[in-house]
């Protein structure tokens, strides 16, 4: 399946909240204004990041199969098990027993479980025991070298 997991763990639902400062503004990617440096308000991560704490959780994805969605090998991934799948969102799911990520699709009438990475093959629903496991609703990934997520 070309992408391997390791589960990280839940949600901690009673951990304090984590406020950090918030920039007010935008960032530019192209021209810097330099008008707007200045904080603004504090932002929680958690509650910013997670809609659903008891039902979501963390996986580390392990593969190149989905670089091209923004999922890179060692992402974290913030995963939503309360969504219903819908074709396009990405997600995790259980095909033959083995956990894979990949953009849920339809092609033709039937559901396929799509890489972004043309190397891959779409892999069809049909024929294989197949189980939901969530939505990814967010993957995080490092930019700067040295530092881990």
């Amino acid at each position: 399946m070309s992408m391997h997991f390791t589960i990280l763990g839940r949600v901690d639902t009673m951990a304090r909240p984590l406020r950090l400062p918030l920039a007010a503004g935008e960032v530019r990617a192209g021209f810097p204004s330099p008008a707007d440096d200045y904080i603004e308000v504090e932002l929680d991560l958690i509650a910013h990041l997670i809609k659903h704490p008891s039902a979501t959780f963390f996986l580390r994805a392990k593969g190149t199969s989905m670089e091209d969605d923004g999922i890179k090998d060692n992402a974290l991934l913030i995963v939503d098990r309360s969504l219903n799948p819908q074709p396009g969102h990405i997600v995790i799911m259980s095909v033959d027993g083995e956990l894979t990520c990949k953009k849920l699709s339809i092609m033709g009438s039937r559901p396929y479980l799509v890489a972004s990475n043309p190397e891959f093959k779409p892999i069809p629903l049909s024929g294989h025991d197949c189980h939901n496991w969530g939505v990814v609703t967010h993957s995080i990934s490092s930019l700067a070298p040295g530092f881990a997520i």
